[in-house]
């Protein structure tokens, strides 16, 4: 799979970094909404591990991007634009994280718990069997992972337009490779660390019904980033850009964060 996808005109000065670990495609509703004002990266991780996938989106960025740029990242995308802006502050002039994932431990267990509240009781016993599933040798592990995001894209929507999150395809073994090493990453405190070397401005903006509390990015990072500072999103999920009633208003704070982005 290429990786990279190319939207608008040069100079590419915006990229958008996916989620997953290995749902590469998620963002390309993002890029092709920004693509009018400006030339947008996409770049779609290939690498089965986080320092890869640090040195992968590092490599694009050097080779196409017009640097310094603006960086956003969602989800598990947002940690790695994180990870690379914190350890290649030249590539960088804002990074923007969108429905981040946590940056300490103990946030990370609510995640799973208010995804199984927000489904119902169908829905919460499926998603159960999937996550046995995973485990079992036989299993189509790309298609009960894909299922599975499925299941969490809806509990993780407020009042959504569309479920399609328009991953290309669901890549398990990546997934969980890279996710293994992001979280030791974040037990470890080094995750969070690294943010006291971010030297450009950082703006996250997060759902109120996004099932990653809050909290796990706004407070962690009110400590470490010297320029930080955080939007939440009302009746808002894990992708505004989906969202009926936060769809608008997230594009129109995007757009003005890179509009205000300097050297």
């Amino acid at each position: 799979m290429n990786n990279l996808r190319k939207y608008g005109k040069k100079p590419f000065s915006v990229a958008v970094v996916h989620g997953g670990p290995g749902a590469p495609g998620s963002v390309a509703p993002v890029a092709r909404e920004l693509a009018s004002a400006w030339g947008v990266l996409e770049p779609l991780q290939t690498a089965d591990t986080c320092e890869g996938q640090a040195q992968e989106l590092r490599a694009v960025l050097e080779e196409n991007g017009d640097l310094p740029l603006t960086l956003i990242g969602h989800s598990w995308g947002a940690m790695l634009s994180f990870i690379v802006t914190a350890r290649f502050p030249s590539l960088v002039k804002k990074l923007v994280l969108v429905g981040s994932g946590v940056f300490e431990e103990e946030y990370a267990a609510e995640i799973e718990a208010t995804r199984f509240m927000h489904l119902d009781e169908d829905e919460r016993v499926e998603a159960i069997e999937l996550i046995d599933s995973l485990e079992e040798p036989d299993t189509d592990k790309d298609y009960a992972r894909a299922r599975l995001f499925e299941l969490w894209a809806k509990a993780d929507s407020y009042e959504p337009l569309s479920l399609d999150i328009e991953a290309l395809e669901v890549q398990y073994d990546i997934n969980k490779s890279v996710w293994e090493g992001a979280k030791k990453l974040r037990a470890s405190g080094e995750l969070l660390e690294l943010g006291k070397r971010i030297k450009c401005p950082v703006v996250a903006i997060h759902g109120d019904y996004d099932a990653h509390p809050a909290e796990g990015v706004k407070e962690p990072l009110f400590r470490v980033v010297k320029d930080f500072r955080f939007i939440l999103l009302n009746n808002c999920g894990h992708y505004p850009w989906l969202e009926e009633y936060a769809r608008d208003k997230f594009f129109e704070i995007l757009k003005k964060e890179i509009l205000n982005s300097k050297p």
